[in-house]
């Protein structure tokens, strides 16, 4: 109840405000009469201070030093008795209660405090049981939401409309689930809801006032109170928990209506609703991800074999044989073993992961390793769509090449833990990219695949020695046609049509000074190979 409903009360209807009136939406839990000379140690937050002024000071300094008193013990408002031994409201009082945001009230001396506590006590009960049973029907609607339509965002819809505010379904890291607007949230909601996920500015804010913290300990709603200076109004913050893990949040925006208890009961109903609803998605996502983490291992391991029934489940799963697939690596930026923390933090990313690549319109074929998350994702395929939309702080990704069936998957295995100590938190590292740094930094096998980057493609081809001896001459005389000619002892047309064909075969732009120096670098390495 608000101190402006218990002024309508018939107790209180003939009382007067003559301070603090704009401090009329004070919760009041309660009244209590005081009359001693301390009465702040007697005196309850959120009460109304019932007194008859008997025991006040009447010197003017006196009375500003125990009205200070009084405010530091927050009554609701102050209710002075009056006219007996005051007049009215003692100015100097008066004036510390406005000071203060205490609101201070004359009450009709015939008026007894008997009559203003059993008055207001039967409404606060009133209203009491009139939130609990609102509370339990809101209780049966989200619950029934739950058992028919499925999903937090028929769970978010009924929600607003029973209870007239704003909803928001979020998870751990921020982004959004489901939401439901009224019309009366802020413009840091709207452009949440337009980015997504938490702004920086609300991210900043939380962060200062450790909500990630509380919202872990915390075993029932939060109230988080305006901030006008980042345009925030009100909110309830509700966490939602499986087994006793934090996995998300629903929030509940104020409006014009001030948040209230209803909205803390609708907050932790809505939570523990959503709460099953996630442990019954989860259940179905795990057994769908041990499905699909088989069969991805197989294809890692070369343990796939093209039977027909391996054929018709790779089919299944949204793998085609002769299409050609790129191989992606997510690294968290965990200490192996993981934690328990760290392992849920994996799952999560594992399963929004999922979710982002069946936006996309691709197969979700991934698989977990330790710290890892490996998925597949077709030739041609921009990773920028999936690493925009992830978490970036503390992972990164790693790409292989693209290369064709089962067999290049396998192949694309190897690559990818050959990137692994190389990537580098919050970027993108492909295969290619990687491979002459780590060329120059001796690396073996990375020489090894340049070689036969550069020159297994000559492997089948007629005229290999002639081919490879051409590029040889062109790396020693500086790519220049006519000395390489030259030294060939060939006309330059019999050189260019050489060259066309290198090209065709390698990949290479023989002109471009990046594929010369990668050229140079492995006719080097050619050339020491041959000499041990």
């Amino acid at each position: 109840m608000t101190l402006l409903e218990a002024l309508r009360l018939p107790a209180l209807s003939r009382a007067r405000v003559v301070a603090a009136t704009a401090r009329l939406s004070n919760r009041v839990l309660g009244a209590h009469a005081v009359d001693i000379p301390d009465p702040q140690e007697w005196i309850r937050p959120g009460f109304l201070f019932l007194t008859t002024g008997y025991a006040w000071p009447r010197e003017e300094q006196a009375l500003r030093a125990f009205m200070r008193q009084i405010a530091r013990a927050e009554p609701a408002a102050v209710v002075l008795a009056v006219p007996q031994f005051f007049e009215s409201f003692p100015e100097a009082a008066r004036e510390e209660a406005e000071l203060s945001g205490v609101p201070a009230v004359e009450l009709p001396w015939e008026v007894p405090f008997s009559q203003v506590i059993g008055e207001l006590n039967q409404q606060l009960l009133a209203q009491q049981y009139s939130v609990i049973e609102r509370s339990e029907a809101i209780h049966r609607a989200l619950t029934l939401s739950a058992l028919e339509a499925g999903g937090l965002q028929p769970l978010a819809d009924v929600l607003s409309g029973l209870i007239g505010r704003s909803v928001v379904f979020e998870d751990l890291e921020g982004n959004l689930l489901a939401y439901a607007l009224t019309g009366g949230e802020d413009e840091l909601r709207l452009r949440s809801i337009a980015s997504g996920g938490t702004t920086p500015e609300l991210s900043h804010y939380l962060q200062e006032i450790g909500f990630e913290r509380r919202l872990r300990e915390s075993l029932g709603p939060l109230r988080l109170p305006a901030q006008p200076e980042i345009g925030m109004v009100g909110r309830v913050v509700c966490p939602i928990r499986l087994g006793g893990e934090l996995v998300g949040s629903v929030w509940l925006i104020e409006g014009e209506e001030p948040l209230c208890e209803l909205d803390m009961r609708a907050a932790e109903h809505a939570a523990t609703v959503a709460g099953l609803h996630l442990m019954h998605q989860r259940d179905i996502a795990q057994h769908e991800a041990r499905l699909g983490y088989a069969f991805l291992d197989a294809l890692l391991e070369g343990r796939f074999e093209p039977t027909p029934h391996n054929l018709e489940r790779a089919h299944l799963q949204g793998f085609h044989p002769e299409g050609r697939y790129c191989l992606a690596v997510l690294v968290l930026e965990e200490p192996v073993p993981l934690s328990p923390e760290g392992f849920n933090r994996r799952e999560r990313l594992a399963e929004g992961l999922r979710k982002l690549l069946r936006e996309q319109g691709l197969a979700p074929l991934i698989s977990v390793f330790l710290n890892q998350i490996l998925f597949l994702l077709p030739e041609g395929f921009d990773a920028a769509r999936v690493w925009e939309r992830l978490p970036q702080k503390g992972l990164s990704l790693g790409l292989s090449h693209a290369r064709a069936g089962w067999a290049g998957v396998a192949e694309s295995y190897r690559e990818s833990q050959a990137l692994l100590p190389h990537l580098r938190p919050g970027r993108v590292s492909t295969y290619a990219q990687l491979l002459l740094p780590r060329v120059l930094a001796g690396d073996a096998q990375a020489q090894q695949d340049l070689l036969c980057e550069l020159f297994g493609p000559l492997e089948a081809e007629r005229g290999r020695e002639a081919l490879l001896e051409t590029l040889k001459a062109l790396a020693r005389h500086g790519f220049q046609l006519k000395r390489t000619a030259h030294a060939l002892g060939v006309h330059e047309n019999t050189l260019r049509y050489r060259l066309e064909r290198l090209e065709q075969l390698t990949g290479l732009d023989l002109r471009d000074p990046q594929a010369q120096f990668r050229l140079q670098l492995g006719l080097q390495l050619l050339e020491l190979g041959h000499n041990k």
